[in-house]
């Protein structure tokens, strides 16, 4: 018997129309590592700036060979769910070190960080809670808010980006409610700016409400030592519960974590659906992932030639005529105002050798289409010059600069 004719066509008109919409993707294929430069199938070596990979340690050796270590040791992977023989010594390791690094009492790590906050949210919220979250929030966060809507029939609200006086309305709004719960991200991943954290827990601890932080574009890259937004604010240890990615800065492999108190890790572990129900984190890869919180420990150096990068890149992509969002995050999204440009603008760039990714609506509003640079530690300032000058020359092309 043939599979469903109808079912097929049916997702092939709507591919069609993702093409007809231009917002169809198509995937680039690499042949090397992670790391400034890479090997792309069918274009050779290209400079990447569209990269999580913050610190570099995609391709860092102490990281590799820890993988290496962690396979040999573990093998290829867990074999279990956490609760029945899928937990090694490993992630206990990898556990005690998130939480440290991020200065909580303990950690609970996940496959990655969208089963994290998905996890999260639909374990500990209740119905007669109320949550609310950031209108700029990334879709893990609002998707683990509507799957714990539909689960718990809690209530939900969205507040005005960083917008205090709608936050606190809403929160006054719901006093009714049994729990409030605040979710906002760290840094916001379109738009390179930062989460008013000072303002945002002293307001959750005006309403006795809870706040959750996702650090995933924070952690590795914000504070003096990479330790996330909090401690950018002087406030490590203060905010309640923080969710984050071991997919970017920390080594760029795969999994998420989730970081609070133990009775709060204690009881994910007995009930979130996704530490229940799926394998656990691979070892070679939470040994990865420890090695590169062990190598930030050891070299905070590394978190400043990051932030060195992000502001040489920055003055000088202004000083060539572009106007990038304000900030002082390696995510620097230059506004080319419509969608065709920023596509436009991306394909031309990978021409020229520089691999940078186009965003336009509805990702973004209308007519704040953007290319989205992401700087790294691994960048020298030549890549950085020969970036700026094929920006240069593909602007004139398309009439921006």
């Amino acid at each position: 018997m043939p599979p469903n004719a109808s079912f097929t066509a049916g997702l092939e008109a709507r591919l069609q129309q993702l093409r007809d919409d231009k917002v169809y993707k198509r995937l680039n294929y690499l042949d090397s590592p992670q790391a400034a430069r890479v090997t792309m199938e069918g274009r050779g070596e290209v400079l990447i700036l569209s990269s999580n990979n913050y610190l570099g340690l995609a391709a860092e050796p102490a990281v590799v060979e820890a993988g290496h270590e962690g396979l040999r040791r573990y093998g290829a992977g867990t074999g279990s769910v956490r609760f029945i023989c899928g937990t090694f010594t490993v992630h206990r390791e990898l556990e005690t070190a998130l939480a440290r690094f991020v200065g909580t009492e303990a950690s609970m790590s996940y496959v990655s960080a969208w089963n994290a906050n998905e996890g999260l949210t639909a374990t500990v919220v209740e119905e007669g809670d109320f949550v609310l979250s950031d209108a700029l929030n990334h879709a893990s966060i609002i998707d683990s808010i509507r799957l714990a809507k539909s689960i718990t029939k809690c209530q939900t609200a969205v507040y005005k980006h960083a917008d205090l006086d709608d936050l606190r309305a809403k929160l006054g709004a719901a006093r009714g409610a049994t729990r409030r719960i605040v979710w906002s991200d760290g840094v916001f991943s379109m738009e390179g700016s930062i989460a008013p954290l000072p303002d945002l827990l002293q307001i959750c601890r005006e309403h006795d409400a809870v706040l959750v932080i996702d650090d995933s574009h924070a952690t590795g890259v914000l504070g003096r030592t990479g330790r996330g937004t909090a401690e950018h604010f002087g406030m490590l240890g203060e905010v309640d519960i923080i969710t984050s990615t071991l997919g970017k800065a920390l080594g760029g492999a795969a999994g998420g974590f989730v970081a609070g108190s133990g009775a709060l890790c204690d009881y994910l572990t007995q009930r979130s659906r996704p530490q229940l129900f799926s394998n656990a984190l691979p070892p070679t890869v939470a040994a990865s992932a420890l090695a590169s919180v062990e190598f930030i420990e050891a070299h905070p150096e590394r978190v400043e030639t990051l932030r060195d990068n992000t502001r040489y890149f920055r003055e000088h992509i202004i000083e060539a005529g572009f106007a990038p969002l304000a900030g002082e995050t390696p995510i620097i999204p230059i506004i080319v105002g419509e969608t065709a440009t920023a596509i436009r603008m991306s394909d031309l760039l990978l021409q020229e050798g520089v691999f940078v990714t186009g965003f336009g609506f509805p990702v973004v509003p209308q007519g704040q289409a953007r290319v989205r640079c992401q700087l790294s530690a691994a960048h020298s300032r030549d890549d950085l010059d020969e970036a700026v000058a094929a920006f240069v020359r593909v602007g004139r092309t398309l009439g921006i600069v």
